[in-house]
């Protein structure tokens, strides 16, 4: 007996946008709806490509690397901080909802300056680890690494300053 594949339906997604644009001093932010149907394997990057390609194109949002390196595609997804392009649409429910990170400087819609983001820690907090001496000396030889320090440090090294532990901070986010 032959198998009948199984075809899943497409889902049609409902992105809900924060729209601000604070160099216009008339807009006033909003929320955009925005519907576009699923592609296997979408991230919200995708998705919102696909908005500024085929809806509209004056949408701002940011990305650089597209495999979540640089950060820059930070934004609130559904409540919580997350990176758009390691996001899977797949793992979200049909409608979502997207802001910018709080905490940083609006450049517009989910667009943010994370630039000066460390000023708003704490305490002077500086998400890479770095060296207690002095003074480096560049010519000389690294020095090796006890396992139990780098297990200790990996989280740390692993920031790629994307600025969603900022914004998930309400400490942070009321001192901002």
């Amino acid at each position: 007996m032959d198998r009948i594949p199984v075809v899943e339906a497409r889902r049609t997604l409902h992105v809900h946008i924060m729209r601000a644009n604070p160099q216009d001093p008339e807009s006033i932010p909003r929320m955009q709806r925005f519907e576009l149907e699923e592609a296997d394997s979408m991230t919200l990057f995708i998705a919102l490509q696909e908005i500024r390609q085929t809806q509209d194109p004056s949408l701002q949002f940011d990305f650089v690397c597209r495999a979540g390196i640089c950060g820059s595609c930070g934004m609130i997804i559904n409540g919580r901080p997350a990176l758009a392009c390691r996001t899977l649409t797949r793992d979200l429910p049909t409608s979502i909802t997207l802001a910018p990170l709080p905490a940083f400087e609006l450049i517009g819609d989910l667009s943010v300056n994370t630039g000066s983001g460390c000023e708003a820690c704490p305490n002077g907090w500086r998400p890479r680890a770095s060296a207690e001496a002095e003074q480096v000396d560049i010519d000389s030889l690294e020095q090796p690494m006890e396992p139990e320090l780098a297990d200790k440090i990996y989280e740390l090294e692993r920031c790629i300053e994307c600025g969603c532990c900022v914004a998930n901070c309400g400490t942070a986010r009321m001192q901002g």
